[in-house]
């Protein structure tokens, strides 16, 4: 996509909003300009680049995986036998490793680059360190192979590693965020992300100032069912790392998750402002999508808009093609479709979300944020066949998913379509087939988890199936309806303006 279709995708959307809403400042205190945590990674390179090595790991514990290219290259430049760096490069290339995304074939290229110039200076390395590069070669090689398939590789060379040294903390940790990445969304026992979770809240007792640690945690706990576990960490993360945009940004996964909406949108303002400073726009809109979310739950429609109100501006500036800070292009492009969005659908302007106009993007799932949304709105205002196109177009984008092997984002958005067509079902009159609809997207969401890149579903499945229950003068399912999906998505709005009014009737 190019930076030109950005723009045109936020003003179409920004210009559907009541114009009496005025953008609103606000103040963005920023971190401190150096501080990453600690860390130390031994390695066999030149004591005198040993500093700017762990300050490379830092930011790649981080996500700041830009931030640490430029470290380890400036570690070759001083020491071009140093094998290590090249592993730290490409291990930056993966990008986030708990995230199911189908990597693109041009980051494959240039991990494997970085994997082949570590293996033609190994000869000086350890044994330790060769066991680092052959397991990040494993998420390189072969890449028309599957890459759960390679992940699954990954995970048991770093599991070996960490057994054969256990003394090396980074093995484990990196271990330990492997075992995260080879979690099925489908496993509701949770076993990967409850293992993981274990192995770093134990090195975390002992490395208190360690930020992968407190990264990790949050991110292994990133479900209903666990977030509460990651308390502890995402309340530590932004003092141990400020410098970090990412580092800012990450405890409000935990915050969503238990409904802490305050608490999210200040870490948020934080690191969207650092983000800003180091030009990492995508980061910035990551953590705009998630303050919005969180000012909407509030109720804060006005502050909401005003970030909204910035997004032309910010998008102007950003460029999905490079690679900044810890989020990647493709989270930028989701955040901007998603915005829109869930501004017209948290407050139930079904006009304005008919209105909503979505662009052509190398990212099917985040245009799908958009059609659901006109779905919806269309649907509820009896646009039938504005609604029917859209369901259509939802239709199209979970085949492209499919056949690029995108599964996670195919049944997201297969999930997205069984509800836009169960409303569509409702408003021309079929309210059994509606009924059946609604329920099998509601359980099919149960089934699965959001990913990372949002702070949660545009219109939660079970939320949507208890306003339907509602419109059936049914309320005391209705009720059943929402209490299941503040289960699911504590502390929701419209789920507990649902709740009251079933619970009224």
């Amino acid at each position: 996509m190019s930076r030109r279709r950005i723009v045109p995708l936020v003003a179409l959307s920004v210009a559907v909003f009541a114009p009496s809403l005025q953008a609103q400042g606000h103040e963005h205190p920023a971190g401190a300009p150096d501080r990453l945590g600690t860390v130390h990674f031994q390695t066999s390179c030149a004591p005198a680049v040993a500093p700017q090595f762990d300050r490379g790991i830092a930011l790649l514990h981080s996500f700041e995986f830009a931030a640490s290219v430029r470290e380890f290259e400036g570690v070759l430049a001083a020491d071009s036998s140093c094998a290590m760096a090249w592993w730290g490069i490409a291990r930056s290339r993966w990008g986030n490793p708990m995230v199911p995304n189908i990597r693109p074939a041009s980051a494959l290229q240039r991990g494997w680059e970085a994997v082949e110039a570590a293996q033609r200076v190994a000869g000086s390395a350890t044994d330790r360190e060769r066991g680092y590069i052959a397991a990040v070669a494993l998420l390189y090689q072969d890449p028309g192979r599957d890459q759960r398939a390679r992940l699954l590789a990954y995970e048991e060379a770093m599991a070996a590693l960490a057994a054969m040294y256990p003394d090396d903390t980074e093995a484990r940790i990196f271990h330990a965020i492997s075992v995260v990445g080879t979690a099925s969304p489908s496993d509701k026992s949770y076993a990967n992300q409850l293992r993981a979770g274990a192995m770093l809240e134990q090195l975390f007792r002992d490395n208190p100032d360690h930020p992968g640690l407190a990264h990790y945690i949050i991110h292994s706990y990133d479900v209903p069912a666990l977030a509460e576990r990651a308390q502890a960490a995402a309340e530590r993360y932004a003092d141990i790392a400020p410098a970090a945009a990412h580092a800012l940004h990450m405890p409000s996964h935990t915050f969503t998750r238990v409904g802490m909406w305050d608490q999210s949108i200040r870490t948020n303002l934080r690191s969207m402002a650092v983000a800003e400073q180091q030009e990492s726009l995508a980061e910035a809109l990551h953590a705009a999508d998630y303050a919005v979310y969180a000012y909407l739950q509030l109720g804060q429609d006005s502050a909401a808009f005003a970030i909204l109100h910035r997004l032309p501006e910010l998008a102007a500036r950003f460029d999905p093609a490079a690679i900044t800070g810890a989020a990647p292009g493709s989270a930028g492009i989701f955040a901007l479709a998603a915005m829109p969005a869930r501004y017209v659908l948290e407050r139930g302007a079904w006009q304005e979300a008919a209105r909503l106009t979505a662009a052509s993007t190398a990212y099917p799932y985040a245009e799908a944020m958009t059609w659901f949304a006109k779905a919806l709105g269309a649907a509820r205002t009896g646009e039938l066949t504005v609604a029917q196109a859209a369901v259509d177009t939802l239709a199209a984008i979970q085949a492209r998913l499919a056949q690029s092997r995108e599964d996670y984002w195919a049944e997201q958005v297969a999930i997205q379509q069984l509800g836009a067509a169960a409303w569509l079902d409702l408003a021309s009159g079929r309210g059994e087939l509606a009924l059946q609809r609604m329920r099998e997207a509601a359980t099919r969401e149960a089934a699965t988890e959001k990913s990372a890149v949002s702070p949660g579903p545009l219109a939660p499945a079970l939320e949507l199936l208890g306003d339907m229950l509602l419109e059936l003068d049914k309320p005391a399912d209705a009720r059943k309806a929402y209490e299941a999906s503040l289960a699911r998505e504590p502390e929701r709005r419209r789920s507990f303006e649902g709740l009251r009014r079933a619970t009224q009737r």
